[in-house]
């Protein structure tokens, strides 16, 4: 009897022995599918992923320095429009001043006619 089981042992392990010697020559064949895998798809995948991100820094770099453009033009429009009202002030100013010279020489020219109008008539035309 103990023969029998001893063979049903046996036969067990080399069944199982089979079975796991299989295991791993199939372990082995994926293994090197998926080294071939990598091998094949990755690596150019890696490379276009490198060349994406260069070009992601690249892009970022230009967007800093658009950034800093669109800065330096906001100052500048803004320094204009500082110039443009102290101009419009200016103008105002030149424009109040040459008003009121203006309404004096008036003033002063209808004072003036006044004068020589009625000194001519209170002579009595010239007469002293």
């Amino acid at each position: 009897m103990n023969t029998i089981w001893a063979g049903i042992i046996v036969l067990a392990v080399v069944i199982l022995t089979a079975f796991i010697v299989a295991l791993i020559i199939e372990l082995k064949k994926t293994i090197r599918s998926l080294r071939d895998t990598i091998e094949n798809s990755l690596n150019p995948t890696l490379g276009e992923v490198q060349e994406t991100l260069k070009s992601l820094r690249n892009i970022s770099e230009n967007v800093v320095d658009i950034t800093s453009d669109v800065k330096t033009l906001s100052g500048n429009v803004r320094d204009i429009g500082q110039n443009i009202k102290q101009v419009s002030t200016l103008v105002g100013n030149v424009t109040t001043v040459t008003a009121a010279t203006a309404s004096g020489l008036k003033a002063g020219m209808s004072a003036a006619i006044g004068v020589i109008v009625n000194n001519l008539f209170s002579r009595k035309g010239g007469e002293k």
